[in-house]
């Protein structure tokens, strides 16, 4: 019956080669498209919403340097007002003069160390009456350099992460989440790490934490996309701070302020994204690499870490 169709069995199976091909390269074309639309196309055609529609406040958490001050600075940039929230007030209180007096918002402060678990009453009272349309969970820490599981010597350190880099974002997501529920409208920016991409040897628990601020942001997303609030999970490579210790910038290692500016474009367009092409270019790279490859590299890169921190030592 399928001959009577078809033909013969060569020209079914050459049949299905061309649709699959052609599925394929579709599949392809969408993905390039959706690529230059979201990192160049979207630099003259802005295409992400209007965050400041969503409310008259941002808060950002871990604010004081690197990629959560970026977007503390540029969120303001685009008019709307800040909190500032992280552990040291003297920091706090420095960046919020500058942001206050270069772009003319209104910031506030609020100083909690996010390793403990308790801090979050008093985060929810200091945010109870204000519009807060967007939420940046940006605090985040990492290992002092790669390192086994069970070799890692640093007091509480499995405790510490845990709260900094999960408990964080699911409280502070529950503390804003209502009030973005009444408006239909709010935005949620989950920072989390092409190390949660998947599992990451050498640096397993972050790896781990990561995983769940991936999955956590899908799966709320999934839940409220139809309700106005919009979760993103950026997943970056390298950035310039001192998080990942790297002080100088390139293409594929961009400043704190080249990278936040190009994620802020994909915001509403991609719910999963490392929010900078060079890195999605990574993500595409490092995805088909055989695990003992990363192994390897992070190898060598805690070979370096102990050298230079017992030559250190020595010199003391």
């Amino acid at each position: 019956m399928i001959k009577q169709y078809f033909g013969s069995s060569s020209e079914i199976f050459g049949l299905i080669g061309a649709l699959t091909i052609g599925f394929l390269a579709f599949k392809v074309a969408v993905g390039l498209f959706r690529f230059l639309s979201v990192h160049f196309l979207s630099r003259v055609f802005p295409l992400s919403g209007d965050l400041k529609k969503a409310g008259s406040w941002a808060v950002i958490t871990g604010s004081t340097d690197g990629i959560g001050k970026a977007y503390a600075e540029q969120l303001a940039a685009k008019g709307l007002n800040v909190v500032l929230i992280s552990r040291t007030i003297s920091k706090l209180t420095e960046v919020a003069k500058e942001i206050e007096e270069k772009y003319k918002v209104i910031t506030q402060v609020i100083a909690a160390d996010f390793t403990q678990g308790n801090i979050y009453e008093d985060i929810k009272s200091q945010l109870a009456s204000l519009d807060i349309g967007v939420l940046v969970n940006n605090v985040g820490m990492s290992y002092e350099h790669p390192e086994y599981f069970g070799d890692v010597n640093s007091p509480n350190f499995v405790q510490n992460m845990l709260h900094m880099n999960c408990t964080s974002v699911a409280k502070m997501t529950e503390i804003v989440l209502p009030c973005m529920l009444k408006k239909k409208c709010g935005y949620i920016i989950n920072l989390g790490s092409s190390a949660g991409n998947s599992p990451t040897p050498l640096l397993a628990l972050y790896s781990a934490t990561k995983a769940f601020v991936a999955t956590f942001s899908s799966a709320l997303q999934l839940e409220y996309s139809d309700k106005g609030i919009t979760i993103q999970c950026i997943v970056p490579f390298f950035v310039v701070s001192k998080l990942s210790k790297v002080r100088n910038p390139s293409l594929f290692v961009p400043t704190p302020s080249t990278f936040v500016r190009s994620a802020l474009r994909t915001v509403g367009l991609q719910a999963h994204t490392s929010g900078y092409w060079p890195h999605e270019i990574q993500d595409i790279v490092v995805s088909k690499l055989p695990t003992y490859f990363v192994k390897s590299s992070l190898l060598t890169t805690r070979a370096k870490a102990l050298k230079k921190k017992a030559t250190t030592s020595k010199t003391e």
